[in-house]
């Protein structure tokens, strides 16, 4: 079964090895038709490699501790590796 990706921003960056990631969707209501906001706060894994503020993909994974399922994947921290060296 394939995991799970999801594209949100870094909220918060205060923990060790743990970073939060407010994802937010767009549902329609039932009954007005109107497109409302619905957000869910992730725990994933990163090493200190990323920022509050910043947009970020999560991937599922296996359960690294009570509240963190979710690990960052690292295609967005090799572009901005590429962008910083072609500038230079």
């Amino acid at each position: 079964m394939p995991r799970r990706v999801l594209q949100g921003v870094v909220v918060s960056d205060k923990g060790e090895k743990t970073i939060v990631v407010l994802v937010e969707r767009r549902v329609m209501h039932p009954l007005y038709k109107k497109f409302i906001k619905r957000s869910k706060r992730c725990a994933a894994d990163e090493s200190n490699a990323v920022k509050a503020g910043q947009i970020v993909r999560i991937q599922e994974c296996r359960p690294l501790s009570k509240r963190k399922c979710w690990e960052v994947l690292v295609e967005g921290a090799s572009d901005a590796g590429r962008a910083t060296a072609q500038e230079g």
